[in-house]
């Protein structure tokens, strides 16, 4: 069974950075795109930030100038840099990614993993 393993995320504070990674056990990730999704307190979730095959990203309007998303495909692994982080971005981060293994495709998603930003 394929996971998506999220770490980095935590407490800062306000103007402060966090990278995220999220790493797939096996297979192919993002053979075609990887996410990064956040769901706020008492909000619908919202999709931050996009990578695709071809290295094209594209980024919330919310957080543009503020993040940057990149990859490693050598480690199956997707990264999210945050930076000049607002309380408002308090959320938990999920990514989000195809993954093809010898069983075929599939979308999947990781556990989540919180980001707090103190005033």
């Amino acid at each position: 069974q394929v996971q998506l393993v999220e770490s980095g995320g935590g407490l800062v504070q306000a103007g402060g950075s966090l990278r995220l990674s999220c790493a797939a056990s096996e297979g192919i990730f993002g053979r075609n795109f990887m996410n990064w999704y956040r769901q706020g307190p008492g909000e619908q979730r919202e999709l931050v930030a996009r990578i695709l095959a071809d290295g094209r990203v594209t980024y919330a309007d919310s957080m543009e100038g503020r993040l940057t998303i990149s990859r490693d495909d050598a480690k199956n692994a997707v990264y999210l840099q945050m930076n000049s982080l607002k309380p408002e971005d308090t959320a938990v981060y999920r990514c989000n990614g195809d993954v093809v293994t010898p069983s075929g495709w599939g979308d999947y998603w990781g556990q989540g993993i919180q980001v707090t930003v103190s005033s």
